[in-house]
Order: structure tokens, then C-alpha cells, then sequence
């Protein structure tokens, strides 16, 4: 399954199992998102990411360009369970 097929999935299950206010209160937040111009600053397939530097859990801090020197990386953005 696609991620575009995955989040047509997550959208049809959004809109099947929550009531309107819920749908009008999302929808006017994506609409608030895309009138901010916020789409026209986010990467695009194939942009090169910007270097940045995280901490690992032991407090040490990494860049990511010392991770690409490694190799591929792989990046997970997790929301948290609101």
C-alpha cells in the first residue's frame, strides 16, 4: 500500500467515525495551514534535507551529516498518541 493509499484510508476512517464538529474543526484547521503559505516552505521529494543535530537518549548530541557519513539514514517522525 502506498502512503497516499494509507492516508486515503485515515481520512475515510476520520471522516466515518467522528461527528461534524470534529470534521469542521479539522477542516478548518487544514484550510488555516494551507492559506498560511506553510506549503510552499516544506521539502519536496528529492530536496536535500538541512543539516540538524538531535540528542540521543544517553544525552549525546549527533548531527545528521555525521550519520550520512555513515550511510543512508532513515528518519521517523512520531507524533505522539494525542
Amino acid at each position: 500500500m502506498t502512503l497516499q493509499d494509507e492516508l486515503k484510508k485515515v481520512k475515510s476512517g476520520f471522516k466515518k467515525n467522528s461527528d461534524s464538529e470534529a470534521q469542521e474543526v479539522m477542516g478548518r484547521a487544514t484550510e488555516d495551514l494551507r492559506n498560511s503559505g506553510i506549503l510552499d516552505r516544506v521539502l519536496k521529494t528529492g530536496d536535500p534535507i538541512p543539516d540538524f543535530v538531535l540528542e540521543t537518549p544517553e544525552g549525546e548530541k549527533i548531527s545528521s551529516s555525521k550519520l550520512l557519513s555513515r550511510g543512508p539514514l532513515v528518519i521517523h517522525f512520531f507524533r505522539g498518541g494525542w
